[in-house]
């Protein structure tokens, strides 16, 4: 399906007739003020498919400059990071916020896609599987408007014209407007694809995508919502685009003392066509430098449960024992499955956060020998590939 130049145009005016209207709210006066923050992150990791004395490895994970304020009433959101280790750096979101009443919030700029469980649907460092097909803690370019005005129930509206600006990749040049792969979260990239077996050519990405979610508070403790997504996918050489289409229904829930449980259904078509006009089987997408494979249709099954212990031990005041899993049903029966499985603790000790995870994958992008297999054709006889991962973050 075409998505034309009239009906973006539509959307757009739709949406900047929202916002005008909604102006005749009077949002509150805020005191102006401006923080700047920022995090440090190492990693000590063994890889159960290395067999040789550079194990365990010690690796810078990241640091980020993060500035957040206000002034004049319109609020400011910025964070920057750089990871050594894959030698990129790029933008986490950047956004102008407006206040327009008590009810309705706006988001301009780079922004978290309201889709699925937000802010993480994962206990880990590792996020759950649907993260490495660009579908929990997305970012791209665009305008969102949160509303709370309904009593128990969380509304949230989006467009985005694009992905969020990538950056470097591996020291090499920015390529902004190519949606390269120097990025935080993973969208779909132009290069290649596949049909069937056979790799083309196709010059994709994302454009026009909007998003709607819902969430309902059943009680202060428990959360169950429905989200829709859908964009093109845009190919330059061909100049039309493809519907991509993306559903999710998730669960939170919260009890006794400190048990937490998250879990999402999620329904994804990245519907694009390679440059010969034929529709692609397998897509390319990219974050933090490195592009791979990514098949077309899939479900995705996400579940993860929690315990947090609070704990008075030197700087330590809390421990949260979790395990968190994911399969992902390509819907290409020729493709194997992908499985995720990351039980670990995280220790909380002030502004000290440490994240233990016994990592396991089946065709997990990284959790394999051959960094990035997994998520396109797989393999049918995978075997659960293991990483012991610490990760060590100060947050300031």
């Amino acid at each position: 399906m075409e998505i034309s130049f009239k009906s973006v145009m539509k959307l757009s005016a739709l949406l900047l007739c929202l916002f005008a209207f909604s102006f005749s709210g009077q949002a509150q006066e805020k005191e102006s003020y401006f923080k700047v923050g920022g995090a440090v992150r190492f990693n000590v990791f063994a890889k159960s498919w290395v067999e040789n004395k550079t194990q365990p490895e010690f690796t810078w994970d990241t640091w980020r400059l993060n500035v957040d304020g206000s002034a004049g009433g319109i609020d400011l959101s910025f964070e920057y990071r750089f990871y050594p280790t894959f030698g990129t750096h790029f933008i986490h979101h950047g956004y102008l916020g407006y206040e327009i009443n008590e009810d309705l919030y706006m988001k301009l700029g780079v922004n978290q896609v309201p889709f699925g469980i937000t802010k993480y649907a994962s206990h880990s460092w590792w996020f759950q599987g649907q993260y490495y097909v660009g579908l929990e803690d997305d970012y791209d370019m665009g305008i969102k408007f949160d509303y709370t005005g309904i009593d128990k129930l969380d509304l949230s509206f989006a467009y985005y014209r694009q992905a969020e600006p990538e950056g470097p990749t591996a020291g090499g040049a920015v390529t902004y407007g190519n949606s390269g792969p120097g990025r935080y979260s993973y969208d779909i990239i132009p290069g290649a694809g596949r049909i069937g077996a056979t790799a083309v050519e196709a010059h994709i990405r994302e454009l026009n995508q909007v998003n709607v979610r819902a969430a309902y508070h059943i009680s202060d403790q428990v959360e169950v919502g429905l989200s829709g997504q859908a964009g093109g996918i845009y190919n330059s050489v061909l100049d039309e685009a493809e519907l991509s289409t993306a559903f999710a229904a998730h669960v939170l829930a919260g009890w006794g003392k400190g048990w937490s449980f998250k879990g999402t259904y999620i329904n994804y078509n990245y519907a694009a066509k390679a440059d010969n006009g034929e529709k692609l089987d397998i897509v390319q997408m990219g974050a933090y430098g490195t592009p791979y494979d990514v098949a077309a249709k899939a479900n995705a099954y996400a579940v993860g449960i929690a315990k947090s212990f609070p704990v008075d031990f030197g700087p330590i005041n809390s421990i949260q024992a979790h395990v968190d899993y994911t399969l992902i049903d390509k819907v290409n029966e020729d493709y194997a499955d992908m499985h995720h499985l990351i039980p670990g603790i995280l220790i909380s000790a002030g502004p000290l956060y440490t994240y233990i995870d016994y990592a396991m994958g089946k065709n997990q992008p990284w959790l394999t020998p051959n960094f990035g297999e997994g998520l396109g054709v797989g393999d049918a006889d995978a075997e659960w590939m293991k990483r012991l991962n610490i990760n060590f973050g100060y947050y300031f």
